[in-house]
C-alpha cells in the first residue's frame, strides 16, 4: 500500500472511531438520564429497553405476527413502490426534458401535483385501494416520483448542447442522441436522487401502514403507540433506519460501479444521504 493509501486507510478508521465514539456517548448518556431519572423513561424510554423490545419481538413475535412477516411487508411495498416511481419519473423526466412542447403542456399540472401535501394522498389511497400492498404501493410511488423526475428534467436539460449539435452533424437520430448522449449524460443526476428517493419509499410504506393496515411496521408503530409503549416506538425506527442504511450502502455501491469512469469526487460517499 502506498503512502496515499495508508493515509486514507487511517483517515477511514480515525472516522469510525469517532462515529463509534459519538454513538456510544449518546447511547450511555440517554441510558444515564433514564436511570437517573433525568428524563422520564415512560415519555422517552431508554436504550436498554429498546434492545430488550427487540429481542422480545425477535425470539417471540409481535401481537401482528413474526417480526420478520413485518419487515418483509414494508419492505415489499418500500421496493415495489421505489423500482415503480424511479422507472416512471426517469421515462416522464426525460421525454419532458427532450420534448418541449410536452414540457410546456404539463408543466402546470406537473406544479399543482408537486404541491399537493402528497402523504394526505395516503389516506385517500387507503379508502380507495382498501387496507392491502396496493395502497402502500401507489402512496410509494406518488413519494419516489418527484423527486426522481426533478433530476432526470434537470439532467436532460443540463446536457452539452455542443455535444448533442455534434451527435446531429455525425447523422445521429433524435432516438441516438437521446439514448447515447442525454441518458448517460443524465445518469449521474438520476443515481443522485436514488439516496433521497428511497428512504421517501421507506417513509411512504410506514405511513401508509400507519394510516390502515394490519400488518407492516407501520401498524407495529401505531399498535405501540396506542399502548403508549415507547419502547416500541422507538424500536421500530431503529429497525426503519437499518433498513435504510443497507439500502443506502446498495444504492452506493451499485452507483460506484456504474460510474467508474466519472473522476473522483471529494466525499461523495461520506455526504450522499446528507
Amino acid at each position: 500500500m502506498n503512502t496515499a493509501g495508508r493515509a486514507r486507510a487511517k483517515r477511514r478508521r480515525l472516522v469510525i472511531a469517532l462515529q463509534l465514539t459519538v454513538l456510544a456517548v449518546w447511547l450511555g448518556g440517554w441510558e444515564i438520564a433514564a436511570r437517573t431519572k433525568v428524563i422520564d423513561p415512560f415519555f422517552f424510554s431508554q436504550p436498554s429497553a429498546v434492545w430488550d423490545q427487540i429481542v422480545t419481538w425477535t425470539t417471540k413475535g409481535t401481537s401482528q405476527g413474526s417480526l420478520g412477516e413485518q419487515i418483509q411487508v414494508t419492505l415489499e411495498e418500500a421496493a415495489l413502490g421505489f423500482v415503480i416511481g424511479v422507472v416512471a419519473g426517469v421515462v416522464a423526466g426525460i421525454a419532458l426534458g427532450r420534448i418541449k412542447i410536452l414540457a410546456d403542456v404539463f408543466a402546470p399540472y406537473i406544479k399543482v401535483a408537486n404541491s399537493i401535501p402528497r402523504i394526505v394522498l395516503g389516506s385517500l389511497f387507503v379508502v380507495a385501494f382498501g387496507l392491502g400492498l396496493t395502497s402502500k404501493v401507489l402512496l410509494v410511488i406518488v413519494l419516489v416520483f418527484f423527486g426522481v423526475f426533478f433530476n432526470a428534467f434537470q439532467g436532460t436539460r443540463e446536457v452539452d448542447r455542443n455535444l448533442m449539435a455534434n451527435a446531429r452533424l455525425l447523422g445521429a437520430s433524435r432516438w441516438k442522441i437521446t439514448t447515447e448522449v442525454v441518458m448517460p449524460s443524465a445518469f449521474t443526476w438520476i443515481l443522485a436522487s436514488l439516496h433521497v428517493s428511497f428512504g421517501f419509499a421507506i417513509i411512504g410504506a410506514i405511513v401508509g401502514e400507519f394510516l390502515g393496515s394490519d400488518r407492516g411496521l407501520g401498524n407495529l408503530i401505531k399498535s405501540a403507540q396506542g399502548n403508549f409503549n415507547q419502547s416500541g416506538v422507538l424500536a421500530c425506527m431503529v429497525l426503519t433506519a437499518v433498513i435504510a442504511l443497507l439500502a443506502e450502502f446498495l444504492i452506493t455501491r451499485l452507483e460506484r460501479r456504474l460510474l467508474r469512469w466519472r473522476p473522483p469526487q471529494h466525499g461523495d460517499a461520506d455526504l450522499a444521504v446528507l
